[in-house]
């Protein structure tokens, strides 16, 4: 089969051909019709998370249709668990001490064909309301901002830091749900301001400028400086929560911004019983993914674009 492949952290991906995947006990083959493309594969790509074995194939939102009974599912970034250990035993997997993450411990879904485990197969919603393209996405940029958002508590006034494919999913859930959207983007990025007002957020400029006090700020660019730029326009008992897999280092602040019980907190993965939620909800909203897609062949183009900030919305993959 053709796969993207990454040899080594730093070095461009190539696409190759490669032997294809075989399912072992507890596992399904699927053909993947679509794999979304998501900042923790850069992370990867970069050797920011460190992959444990090389070669490896990425990308962990995908779409694929099981070869054995040609049904379609979903396969988001927890690919895995050890089901024992004291936080998979209180209903906590996302912190499982032993997981295996899709695209990074078992190869993902910038291929042709992909093994997953059944267990961690997510069912998806009808094609007629979402197809291939438009739903990967929701397998993790759209998982990691649910979660993200709920992780907020209820608040009336919501910040979104770094207006990517999680913060454009999130921002349309957040605005169904009758909450006030500040989108915060790089300055002088017109073209996601303009985006994150098109779907709703009542402002949108950059971090110097946010005009309100916010009840909670999610943060989804993979930087710390954020973090003390938040706690400043936050309410007291506010909460910033990171939603990221990686930030850079966050620069030490003055204890009268975290004064006022106001918390900083971050997410870590996702549950299966996340996936159900959003899942369920993203057609009531409904949900409606902005999509760039690329053929495999140029995969690697994706992450360069994604890495550039040239993408609005999410990136695809279509093997």
């Amino acid at each position: 089969m053709r796969a993207l492949v990454l040899d080594a952290p730093g070095r461009r991906p190539r696409v190759a051909d490669v032997p294809d995947p075989r399912p072992g006990p507890g596992q399904v083959l699927l053909r993947v019709r679509a794999c979304g493309v998501c900042r923790t594969d850069l992370h990867i790509a970069d050797g920011e998370l460190r992959a444990p074995r090389l070669p490896l194939v990425m990308g962990h939102q995908i779409v694929g249709e099981r070869v054995d009974t040609g049904e379609r599912v979903g396969v988001p970034w927890l690919g895995g668990t050890d089901g024992t250990c004291r936080y998979c035993r209180s209903g906590r997997e996302n912190l499982c001490d032993a997981p295996r993450f899709t695209g990074l411990d078992v190869d993902g879904g910038f291929a042709e064909l992909a093994v997953a485990d059944e267990r961690f197969c997510l069912p998806l919603p009808p094609e007629d309301e979402y197809g291939d393209i438009d739903v990967a996405p929701l397998l993790c940029a759209g998982l990691i901002g649910h979660r993200t958002l709920r992780m907020a508590g209820d608040p009336a006034r919501l910040g979104i830091y770094g207006f990517g494919a999680a913060a454009h999913i999130v921002c349309q859930v957040a605005v169904h749900e009758g909450r006030e959207v500040y989108a915060v983007t790089r300055p002088g990025d017109t073209d996601a301001q303009a985006f994150a007002r098109s779907l709703g957020a009542v402002w949108a400029g950059g971090a110097d400028d946010v005009p309100a006090e916010l009840d909670a700020a999610l943060i989804f660019a993979p930087a710390g400086e954020l973090v003390p730029a938040a706690l400043r326009v936050l309410a007291k008992g506010g909460v910033v929560v990171c939603g990221g897999i990686h930030m850079s280092d966050i620069p030490s602040f003055p204890y009268e911004l975290l004064w006022g019980e106001r918390v900083v907190r971050s997410v870590a993965n996702l549950t299966r019983e996340d996936g159900r939620e959003l899942l369920e909800l993203a057609p009531r909203v409904p949900v409606r993914t902005h999509v760039t897609t690329y053929p495999l062949e140029r995969a690697a183009d994706a992450l360069d674009d994604l890495r550039a900030g040239r993408l609005v919305g999410a990136a695809v993959v279509v093997p």
